[in-house]
């Protein structure tokens, strides 16, 4: 398997062309091809959105794996004892698969930023009074709501805030030494789109996940956390795909075609890690692509498979 030069020429006109910020490609072991806008992507911090909420599983993982948190199956209740009597068999399971079933219309008529959230005065109390409209486990619907909870549990397991158990525990071992990881007004890390990253150390991240949570020869994380996270669940977004725990796992039948087990980060204006098992690759953008987020799918989904030959 090689990766054709003259095709690497067509995937750089097309980065110009839609204005990508930075572009990484890691193949077998290797960074092979490397893009950047400017001087400044280079070492800018990006911020990756919703590629947040797969880093944040990733850290559930691991407090599940250092025993900080029994299991996915453990209710919300254990947490937050006096949320209403039918929210009491939302899981933390639920939460990362956003199936938790209470309103949450992100994706509706909030038009993909939940504002209603942000602007009131107690994010988690906001997410946990919302009204139930159907049961947990129903039906998975995106909900940034859910990933805020989910960083308050991770924080009230540990006694610290998420970003210094992710530096511990995440950040360190795999020599991520700058980011920023913004707060609610509480003072909760924010799960849903709280996160900026170099595209250097959002490329670590998916080679993490490619090479089933180890890091030179060390286990970060489980390699059952890593199937289990990126396993298809719930599908009800055509557009995108199937959702994991907190993970997007490919559903059409173009990106099947290139790797039936390709999962991916997406963050809002087109932030994304891929990752292909198959190909053993990543691929990591960045860009501002606030009308059209999929733009660096598509340009994946377009020159991965002449870029490669088998």
């Amino acid at each position: 398997m090689k990766i054709e030069s003259m095709n690497y020429i067509k995937l750089e006109n097309e980065l110009k062309k839609e204005r990508i910020s930075t572009c990484l490609i890691y193949h077998n072991n290797e960074i092979v091809y490397r893009y950047n806008k400017n001087l400044k992507s280079e070492s800018k911090l990006f911020k990756i959105n919703s590629v947040t909420k797969s880093v944040l599983s990733i850290l559930m993982g691991i407090a599940i794996d250092k025993g900080f948190i029994e299991n996915v199956k453990v209710p919300i209740l254990q947490y937050f004892p006096n949320i209403e009597p039918e929210k009491r068999e939302i899981t933390i399971e639920h939460l990362l698969t956003m199936t938790a079933g209470y309103e949450w219309p992100e994706w509706g008529e909030w038009g993909g930023r939940p504002f209603p959230m942000i602007n009131s005065k107690d994010w988690i109390r906001y997410v946990l009074e919302k009204e139930m409209v159907s049961k947990p486990g129903e039906k998975m619907i995106y909900d940034s709501g859910a990933s805020q909870v989910l960083s308050a549990i991770i924080q009230m397991a540990t006694k610290q805030k998420l970003v210094d158990f992710a530096r511990k525990m995440l950040f360190e071992p795999l020599g991520i030494l700058e980011y920023e990881w913004h707060e609610d007004s509480k003072g909760i890390n924010i799960g849903g789109f709280g996160l900026s990253l170099k595209s250097e150390d959002m490329l670590k991240i998916g080679i993490l996940m490619l090479q089933n949570g180890t890091w030179k020869n060390k286990q970060i994380i489980s390699s059952e956390w890593i199937k289990n996270s990126t396993n298809a669940k719930y599908h009800t977004y055509d557009h995108v795909g199937s959702y994991g725990y907190h993970w997007w796992t490919t559903s059409s039948d173009e990106m099947k075609s290139i790797d039936p087990n390709l999962f991916f980060a997406m963050g809002y204006g087109g932030q994304f890690i891929i990752i292909s098992p198959k190909h053993n690759m990543v691929a990591v953008f960045t860009s501002a692509k606030y009308i059209n987020t999929f733009i660096p799918l598509k340009i994946f989904q377009n020159h991965v498979p002449l870029m490669i030959n088998s």
